[in-house]
């Protein structure tokens, strides 16, 4: 009876009219509720289209007055090529290239060009990175700038940090990128540069996945160390801060000697070459290697002398056996370096990337394929370009000991721990460590 309650007490209706009546409001009801499901499908399925037509993340938020704008215009957007005009349009409505659209939260670091923020995006309430570069009136933006723009609008990769926007105003750029917990520096410390040995070969995997793309592309970043490889909670590590990265066409031009963190320039380039491609960034990945691997910086010089010696100190002293042309080489006869002898590395592939000729260092596609990451499983080096290592159930970030926060620990201890560490893990014999 109580569902007959809705009809007034005083309409003489029979039992069976009230019967009638309920089935013709609830026949009414699922109609329009149908009406408005198929409408917020279609609403959906519209703002899909526009999100792959005008190759947008599929977590945008378009805005409603610009869901009805499209029902005008929309039909001629699907049905021919979408012109560079119509889309920079589009995207201007939407809110991309706009300030209002990015709310600042943090100040991350600055720098002799640019300010890095912690912000959060309004079209997708992500965190992301603002990187906003200071323009000067008779100098414009900085060459930098424009080269890693330029080139990161075409690197499409999962290990290379993706930019999502670009805000140009009066008074500076500021380059919108996708959010990462820290930077491989920041790693290390937080672990108290004890990295599990698992996720050093991750890290580096990752680190030569990105490059191969990069290399295969003729893209040579020239500035990699710890700073600009950025690592999220999920273990994911990105090639960032292409300021120094450039195309490389062919034949081979010649390039600036200053390029490369000092700890991370291999030995051609310290000595005045200008003649390089990609295997500049090879010796940077060894360096990094045994960075994570040890804890300590490999070749932590402080000149170019300096690290030249750091250098043959390990390797040796080169010779025209060793190294064929460097007696001819004025700046290294000029050092006048003593005649060390090499020591011998005991990992095989850091020995690849540590030689003294560009030419004769393994490749970073090479190097993915090497016996060192055997245990990685084949599918790891079939996936796509977009799609990261982690979404393969048996690839897992190994839990590391982050350091103690609380109480300084005994420097006793520390000295204990990191004898018992480079024991285990150093990368260079033992007897030949004095």
């Amino acid at each position: 009876k109580h569902r007959y309650r809705w009809i007034p007490h005083h309409v003489g209706l029979t039992l069976r009219a009230k019967r009638a009546a309920v089935e013709f409001v609830g026949s009414f009801y699922n109609l329009a509720q149908a009406a408005i499901f198929k409408r917020n499908r279609v609403r959906l399925l519209f703002a899909a289209d526009i999100n792959k037509r005008l190759s947008l993340p599929a977590d945008i938020r378009l805005p409603d007055d610009y869901l009805e704008k499209f029902n005008v215009i929309g039909p001629a957007l699907f049905e021919q090529p979408i012109s560079r005009r119509l889309r920079r349009v589009s995207l201007s409505e939407i809110g991309f290239g706009k300030l209002e659209t990015y709310i600042k939260l943090d100040k991350l670091g600055e720098g002799t060009y640019a300010t890095v923020y912690k912000g959060r995006s309004k079209l997708t309430e992500n965190l992301v990175a603002l990187k906003e570069i200071r323009l000067e009136h008779e100098e414009g933006a900085p060459c930098t700038a424009i080269r890693e723009v330029s080139l990161l609008k075409d690197l499409k990769h999962a290990n290379i940090v993706t930019l999502h926007d670009i805000i140009h105003t009066q008074k500076s750029l500021t380059l919108v990128f996708e959010y990462l917990d820290k930077d491989l520096k920041q790693y290390l410390d937080d672990c108290g540069n004890v990295i599990h040995v698992h996720n050093v070969k991750l890290f580096l995997f990752q680190l030569l996945r990105g490059l191969s793309y990069c290399h295969r592309r003729k893209v040579l970043h020239r500035d990699l160390k710890p700073q600009n490889l950025l690592i999220n909670e999920r273990g994911e590590l990105k090639l960032a801060d292409f300021g120094l990265a450039r195309a490389k066409s062919i034949p081979t031009k010649t390039y600036s000697n200053e390029v490369v963190t000092l700890w991370y320039r291999p030995p051609d380039i310290l000595l005045g070459s200008t003649d390089y491609s990609t295997h500049i960034d090879m010796w940077g990945v060894g360096c990094i290697f045994y960075e994570m691997a040890t804890g300590r910086p490999l070749f932590p010089g402080s000149t170019v002398e300096e690290e030249l010696h750091f250098i043959f100190k390990l390797l040796g002293t080169p010779t025209e056996q060793t190294w064929p042309g460097i007696t001819s080489n004025e700046e290294f006869v000029a050092f006048n370096y003593p005649q060390y002898k090499a020591e011998r590395l005991r990992v095989e592939l850091l020995s690849e990337f540590l030689q003294f000729e560009g030419k004769k260092r393994i490749s970073a596609d090479e190097s993915m394929n090497h016996s060192y990451f055997s245990n990685l499983g084949k599918r790891v080096k079939l996936l796509p370009d977009t799609t990261s290592i982690f979404t393969l159930p048996e690839i897992q970030l190994e839990k590391e000991a982050m350091r103690p926060t609380a109480a300084a620990p005994d420097p006793a201890t520390i000295q204990s721990q990191r004898a018992e560490l480079y024991l285990l893990k150093t990368l260079i014999t033992p007897d030949e460590t004095q």
